[in-house]
Parts: C-alpha cells; structure tokens; sequence
C-alpha cells in the first residue's frame, strides 16, 4: 500500500483528485457498501448506481462494474496501452502507471490519467445519486480527455499542443511515444 500511496501525490493534479485516491486505495469513500456497514444506508440499497445489480463496493465501482470498469478500455485505447487485469484497486493503479514502461515522464503521464479516470468516474457515479442525469461512456472518456489535457495545460507552459491533437494522441503530444 505504501509504494501506491506515495505515487497519487502528483503535481499536477488538483489535490482534492489525489485525496480522492488515497480514499480510494484504503477504501474509504462513501460508496453504497460502506454505508450499509455503518448503518447510514438499509441493506436493500447497496446496488451500483450503473444498474448492473451488484453491491457498489469501491472495487466493484472502479474495476469490475460492467459498466464503470469498461471505461478502462477506451481510455487504454486511447492512450495506446494494453488494459490492465488486477484484483485489486492498489494493482490496477501500479500495473496502469507501469505498463508501458518507459521514462519516469511517461509513468508520470499514466498516473495523471489513471487519476483523471477515478476523478471522472466518482462524479459521474455522484452526478447518477444525487442528480439523476447519466453520462455515456464516451462522453466520460471525453472529460477524462479534458481534465488531463486541462491539468497539464495548467502547470505546464512549454505544453505547445491544440486540444484537437491531444484528443487523438496525447502521447505523441508530450513527445513520450
């Protein structure tokens, strides 16, 4: 868990994302599970948001969720990686910010996007509880699209790049193809 924790603390991520993963990792968000075992919720209203049927445990939401966890492979996809396959949220996140290898500024580049992806997903499953509106999966990948190329954008000056070529190749984009 250490090594994990260590590496969500990125620099050009807002901190509310990386708080967000360190909740993530030590299970500690307030997804439907947790609620029922505190006594906030009755045990009927465990189901996943995304209507799949199954309990909405912080693993379910983030990696198995037919739903939620498919989003994983459009954005391998688009970042031109092979999908992860982990049991765990900490291996998912290790296995997703080391598969490609490469320079520490290429694994720097997967661990924005994987906490992009986690931020994305929290907000939608929160927008479906408490707003009722829904999100396609492409229309998540979108915002996963916009936030990281937002994020970089924002503390990186010398990124000389359109948004329209950051959609189709972020990594030929920070040259770390």
């Amino acid at each position: 868990m250490d090594d994990a924790e260590h590496l969500i603390w990125h620099p050009q991520v807002p901190l509310k994302v990386s708080v967000l993963a360190w909740r993530i990792l030590r299970d500690r968000l307030p997804t439907k599970t947790n609620l029922v075992t505190r006594g906030i919720l009755s045990p009927a209203a465990h189901f996943c948001v995304s209507g799949c049927g199954e309990a909405e445990s912080a693993h379910h939401l983030f990696i198995s969720c037919s739903t939620f966890g498919s989003l994983w492979n459009l954005v391998c996809t688009w970042i031109d990686i092979s999908p992860t396959v982990s049991t765990s949220i900490r291996d998912h996140f290790v296995q997703f910010t080391s598969s490609a290898g490469g320079s520490r500024a290429r694994r720097s580049f997967l661990k924005l996007i994987w906490l992009a992806s986690v931020w994305v997903v929290w907000t939608e499953r929160n927008y479906r509880v408490f707003r009722g509106s829904s999100s396609t999966l492409h229309q998540m990948l979108d915002k996963i699209k916009l936030f990281s190329y937002r994020w970089l954008k924002t503390k990186n000056f010398t990124l000389v790049t359109n948004y329209h070529r950051w959609l189709s190749s972020p990594l030929l984009c920070l040259s770390l193809v």
